[in-house]
């Protein structure tokens, strides 16, 4: 992916020293000198071989961007042959007029067996998930691990650009046994990581898949001159925020969750779940008056569930706090309300 790299050089660090050496495990495999790459991402060659060393988005960006226009092979040596400068660029094109992010992710998967069947990249959609996989066709050497956390990033980071909304996911599986730099995976991932498992997988609410692509041409371009940035840098709005927080209060169902919960669950911070939230045009505190309100509804309606119950399922501490709160909602009492339903 054509990219510009950044001139400035954040602070944090967190892309592991694993990764540069998957770059330069690239060089070798060419027989070239990484030299010139590692001094365009400022990394010092002791660097290189630390086993805890970590360097920043901005550096790891201007070093694999130097390198695969160098080596001319986007992915970096991991297949059986080079990707040419470009390559998933033009994944990116074939995918950019799809109406909804599921058309556009079938399509990416079925245009990257035509650039490799070293890999091959699936999408399943269940009741509830979407599972976006990887079948090894090849044997990825030392280059798996980089090879296989690069492709998921590629995929989130062109599907996050397309809705423009980040996709929170619910969990993440590698085939290979847990790296020393396991820590880093919740940072690019999840917190629902899993090693040794049959197959490369990510999972996520199938919901965004409906989302629809709002970006234009003049769009892509734009975005394919910075391209590598949505791959090392987590994109931040989620579309979805909202209903996510509204499927966690519903499905509470009585246990009283509080603002560190929450935030817990979307594996925010509650400050940046405020403001998110806020950004949204609505609060936490809304959601659950009307997630309170629309459980209570339900119950009501099924006609059996004794009023006490409700009251717990809803979230109330008692049945008169309740019936006071829903006489808000409605002007009439939980029992007035079932009766003019039936």
């Amino acid at each position: 992916m054509p990219f510009q790299a950044a001139t400035a050089i954040p602070r944090r660090a967190v892309t592991p020293a694993a990764f540069v050496r998957g770059v330069v495990a690239a060089y070798e495999r060419y027989g070239r000198d990484p030299a010139e790459a590692l001094n365009r991402g400022q990394v010092a060659p002791d660097l290189v071989n630390s086993p805890d060393g970590r360097v920043t988005a901005a550096q790891f960006e201007a070093l694999a961007g130097h390198a695969m226009r160098e080596l001319d092979d986007e992915a970096l040596g991991w297949f059986s042959r080079r990707l040419p400068w470009g390559t998933y660029g033009m994944l990116c094109r074939a995918s950019i007029t799809a109406p909804t992010l599921e058309v556009a992710l079938k399509r990416w998967c079925r245009h990257h067996r035509l650039v490799t069947e070293d890999v091959l990249l699936d999408l399943e959609i269940g009741d509830e998930t979407a599972v976006v996989s990887i079948r090894e066709m090849h044997d990825l050497g030392l280059f798996r691990e980089f090879c296989l956390v690069t492709l998921f990033r590629y995929v989130l980071g062109f599907s996050c650009w397309a809705v423009d909304s980040r996709i929170a996911l619910r969990a993440a599986e590698f085939p290979y046994p847990q790296p020393g730099h396991v820590s880093v995976y919740p940072t690019i991932f999840c917190r629902a990581i899993r090693f040794d498992a049959d197959r490369a997988s990510i999972v996520f609410d199938k919901h965004y898949l409906s989302l629809p692509l709002t970006r234009s041409a003049a769009d892509l371009d734009n975005m394919l001159e910075g391209a590598l940035r949505l791959t090392v840098l987590p994109y931040r709005r989620d579309r979805l925020l909202v209903e996510r927080v509204r499927r966690l209060l519903r499905n509470a169902r009585g246990r009283i969750l509080g603002a560190e919960d929450v935030a817990r669950e979307l594996a925010l911070s509650t400050r940046t779940m405020h403001r998110r939230l806020r950004e949204e045009s609505t609060s936490l505190r809304d959601l659950k008056e009307e997630t309170k309100f629309e459980l209570a509804k339900q119950e009501l309606m099924r006609g059996r569930t004794p009023i006490k119950r409700i009251a717990e399922i809803a979230g109330f501490r008692n049945e008169k706090s309740f019936s006071r709160a829903f006489r808000s909602w409605t002007g009439t009492s939980p029992r007035e309300f079932r009766g003019r339903y039936r």
